[in-house]
């Protein structure tokens, strides 16, 4: 027979197992694209890695108010970090979502609109050419051609070859991007371009849902100018952060 005193404890301590179990953070890494030697597109005075870093730490301040949730960047400051170590961060934190945040330029000046990419098979023109131009910063590493051996920045579709680590995440991926997207048209009042698939190689050796945000298009004056404003960027980390919470509700680890 267990005396009142053992009970007490027993139940404390199973207590505790429980509650352990259950406050385990939900991390999330959030990746500014671009920095340091590469500044991304820029547009005039629009420079993507400046935008993108302090969306991404408004971001990060606003999902750090739910004491559940553990924020990880790959980079805080104006620094280059390699496209594949972005990628092994968030391995290494054994993160639950792994969320990169860029912007998109085109030689047509009036697209506009955000859009948000999975990793994935499109064969799609315009998809293969915004994974091309983020791809490309690959070339700006020290041996990347022993590195990313195999794969051709100048074509996007050669990394389709490659082990897709993300093919048993992709519901996830696409649940997370498509509550972003309607963040951005509902909150943030923007042209919503959809959840988009293209072999982006920062996405494709994570090892939990991911996902890659194009933001607008720098290259449209008045996108630009939006985005590179404080509303706009509080707009925009607000639709995210509030994305990400929605995501989380419903898949937390138990």
């Amino acid at each position: 027979m267990f005396t009142n005193k053992f009970r007490a404890a027993l139940s404390i301590f199973l207590m505790c197992m429980v509650s352990g179990v259950y406050a385990q953070n939900f991390k999330v890494v959030l990746d500014p694209g671009h920095g340091g030697k590469d500044p991304g597109a820029s547009y005039g005075n629009y420079i993507e890695k400046r935008i993108v870093l302090d969306v991404a730490l408004k971001v990060g301040e606003l999902l750090k108010q739910d004491k559940d949730i553990k924020v990880i960047f790959t980079r805080k400051t104006d620094v280059f970090i390699e496209v594949a170590e972005r990628t092994r961060i968030a391995n290494r934190e054994k993160a639950n979502v792994f969320v990169s945040i860029h912007i998109n330029a085109a030689k047509n000046t009036s697209a506009y609109g955000a859009e948000t990419y999975i990793m994935g098979l499109s064969k799609n023109e315009a998809n293969l050419e915004v994974a091309k131009k983020e791809n490309a910063v690959i070339t700006l590493e020290d041996n990347y051609q022993v590195n990313y051996a195999g794969y051709d920045p100048n074509r996007p579709e050669s990394l389709i070859g490659l082990t897709l680590m993300q093919e048993q995440f992709i519901s996830q991926s696409v649940d997370l991007a498509s509550k972003i997207q309607n963040r951005f048209t509902n909150d943030a009042n923007r042209d919503n371009r959809g959840v988009r698939q293209g072999p982006f190689w920062v996405l494709h050796s994570a090892l939990m849902p991911s996902i890659l945000i194009e933001l607008g298009f720098i290259s449209n004056k008045e996108e630009g100018a939006y985005l590179n404003s404080e509303e706009g960027k509080n707009e925009m980390a607000q639709a995210i952060a509030k994305a990400i919470i929605d995501y989380k509700k419903f898949n937390s680890v138990q």
